[in-house]
């Protein structure tokens, strides 16, 4: 957990960033403090254009980090059955994700900070909406193919009435010519003599003792049956008047049985777009991250500016709070830094509402 805040200094920088460190960090183990250098070359705008802005940047803010938490769950989730030490780090502009927002540097040459700011945060939310898209068409592809995988796996396992049965058959014992076909059916154990003695009469040109059982479970058996393709509607239809349940089974030029070279298919394709996917996550968390850290950057000048006025004379600071000491760090900024322009509107716990302060203060989670 991390604050990003600004503190008003009146012209002396460097003294106020002593002064934190003096009372935060050497004098109190209240927290561990960054500078955060904020562009030189914002323009500020007018008032109104800043006053819409701050509203639109707490929204911006909420779908930005919104889509980089939802890529990072993601990533959790494809790599939930991978051992801890084995799974893809994440990075951000080569760094980890709390060691670039410790040394963060604005991205010059991807938005170009005299710009002006309702543009630059413009081309932000482009670059993490374009990214959310991505995502939610690659998860929804993603989901559609496992699920196809899972139902091509139920075919191989369950009641014999319910499952493929084409893999209980040996390729070669299986009659496929141009006029010949075999069938399977399933027959209830119960109704097993019935099969035997009638089956030969549900349709013309039925082969004489044809038959064989090639499977059986507690409640089915499943037996082969070989006749002429022209007679084959007639005899399902038949079969199934008298209870027993018919399945054709097809084979590939290679010998191989429909259902398993589909399942073996289906599973390599969605291997390959869970390393895809996985893959995918890596690069664009790190994308979506530094996004958010920009508009954050953002943020903070235009609260800033609005909180402390013309010319901008504060400090900004990264700020990693000591989560025992929170408290005692919230009054102790209040008390060293809280008698600037608005201070009494606030009091040191907030109560102006969400993270409002008698100074800027945002508060970021990076996992």
């Amino acid at each position: 957990m991390y604050w990003l805040v600004s503190l008003p200094h009146g012209g002396r920088a460097e003294h106020a960033w002593s002064r934190l460190q003096e009372a935060t960090t050497y004098a109190n183990d209240y927290s561990t403090n960054f500078k955060f250098a904020l562009p030189e070359s914002f323009r500020v705008g007018t008032l109104d254009s800043l006053l819409a802005l701050s509203d639109d940047l707490a929204k911006v803010n909420a779908a930005v980090e919104g889509t980089v938490n939802k890529v990072r769950r993601q990533l959790v989730e494809l790599q939930s059955s991978v051992a801890p030490e084995d799974r893809a780090d994440v990075w951000v502009e080569g760094s980890t994700p709390e060691g670039y927002l410790q040394r963060f540097a604005w991205n010059e040459a991807k938005y170009p900070s005299r710009r002006p700011l309702k543009e630059i945060v413009a081309s932000i939310m482009d670059t993490v909406q374009k990214l959310d898209d991505d995502l939610k068409l690659k998860v929804t592809e993603f989901s559609q193919l496992r699920s196809t995988l899972q139902a091509a796996a139920r075919k191989q396992q369950g009641s014999l009435a319910v499952r493929d049965l084409s893999s209980l058959v040996p390729p070669g014992q299986l009659v496929d010519t141009e006029n010949l076909t075999t069938l399977l059916v399933v027959v209830p154990k119960a109704a097993k003599q019935d099969w035997v003695t009638q089956y030969e009469g549900l349709a013309e040109f039925v082969v004489p003792r044809s038959s064989e059982v090639v499977a059986e479970d507690s409640d089915y058996v499943v037996c082969t049956v070989v006749l002429f393709r022209r007679v084959v509607d007639s005899f399902k239809t038949a079969a199934r008047g008298k209870g027993f349940q018919v399945k054709e089974v097809k084979v590939d030029e290679a010998g191989q049985r429909s259902s398993d070279a589909e399942l073996e298919r289906v599973r390599g394709e969605a291997g390959q777009r869970h390393q895809a996917l996985e893959q995918w996550c890596i690069t664009s968390y790190g994308e979506a991250f530094s996004s958010w850290i920009h508009v954050c950057t953002v943020r903070l000048f235009v609260e800033s500016i609005l909180r402390y006025g013309l010319p901008p004379q504060f400090l900004s600071v990264l700020m990693r709070p000591n989560p025992k000491t929170t408290a005692k760090l919230r009054k102790l900024l209040a008390q060293q830094f809280g008698h600037g322009v608005g201070s009494e509107h606030f009091s040191a716990e907030g109560g102006a509402g969400e993270d409002m302060y008698p100074y800027v203060c945002f508060t970021l989670s990076v996992e």
